[in-house]
């Protein structure tokens, strides 16, 4: 009976030594961010400026956020490859005066090891020499982003502003 009770302990004791706090990935946990691109006035740099009826949209998606009354938004980067290409389209819902420019961001990652709940996240730092690169559609409507300022470019967290976007 002793060498049952023993063998009882022994494996209750394994069992519970296994378990961790990080069995739970909780909301505060780091994860991967998404760039933060905040609007300014072209015609008086310090001022932000609220975005109408945009619309962002991975090239090569068929999903888009849209955003509305806004001066900052947040958007996903891609984290299996080292650039991610949007479509910025603004007054996206009235087709007769929308405007639509492209930009792609160019970066490389790092991915950490967060926890065994939490599994990875992936950092960025948009590439210094070339961090993005703005483009028309094939027919030109003028640029509606007159200027494009990388003002952080280690993508770490939510934090910080990365981009400042002027029109």
């Amino acid at each position: 009976m002793k060498k049952f009770q023993l063998l009882f302990i022994c494996l209750l004791s394994v069992t519970f030594s296994s378990c961790e706090k990080d069995d739970i990935c909780d909301a505060n946990t780091a994860t991967t961010p998404k760039l933060i691109i905040e609007f300014y006035d072209i015609l008086n740099p310090t001022i932000k400026k609220n975005v109408t009826n945009l619309a962002v949209k991975e090239i090569n998606t068929s999903t888009s956020l849209v955003f509305n009354g806004t001066s900052k938004i947040k958007i996903p980067l891609k984290i299996n490859v080292d650039l991610t290409k949007f479509s910025f389209i603004l007054n996206s819902t009235d087709t007769a005066i929308d405007n639509e420019d492209f930009l792609q961001f160019n970066y490389s990652r790092e991915n950490l090891f967060v926890s065994r709940a939490c599994g990875f996240k992936t950092n960025f730092t948009l590439n210094s020499s070339t961090p993005f690169v703005k483009t028309e559609t094939l027919i030109p409507d003028g640029y509606w982003i007159q200027n494009v300022v990388i003002t952080t470019s280690n993508i770490t967290s939510e934090n910080d502003i990365h981009v400042k976007i002027y029109f």
